[in-house]
């Protein structure tokens, strides 16, 4: 199973990007497709997902960023508007079989079963 994210790279703040997450030998259209961000010093924290059952967001990131899929291309994709410098960060996908937590985190690392190699985001001030 390989998931290779793409997509990254320089942006001024307020611009846009759009990430993207291709499954290979895999087929990813039962389970989750969840984006995570590392950035310098930083853990590693949860930013959207995806699922069957709905889109799932990081306060940070509600109303900025929009997790889709494209299930025929294997595909997920991150719409992030708005940057803002915050946003820089190493970016990850991910995929995973468990439902969200409800409490407010959605997910954590450990519930992730495939990551993929990440895509660095930089938002210039």
């Amino acid at each position: 199973v390989q998931l290779q994210a793409s997509g990254g790279g320089l942006v001024q703040a307020g611009g846009s990007l759009r990430l993207s997450c291709v499954a290979s030998s895999y087929t990813f259209s039962r389970d989750g497709v969840a984006w995570f961000r590392q950035a310098p010093g930083m853990e590693r924290e949860f930013v959207a997902a995806i699922r069957w059952s709905g889109t799932y967001y990081a306060d940070s990131v509600k109303g900025r960023f929009t997790a889709s899929r494209d299930n025929a291309k294997n595909t997920g994709y991150l719409q992030m508007n708005s940057l803002e410098p915050e946003d820089t960060a190493v970016y990850y996908c991910a995929t995973t079989t468990q439902p969200p937590n409800y409490d407010g985190s959605y997910y954590e690392e450990y519930d992730m079963d495939y990551w993929g190699k990440g895509t660095q985001v930089t938002v210039s001030s």
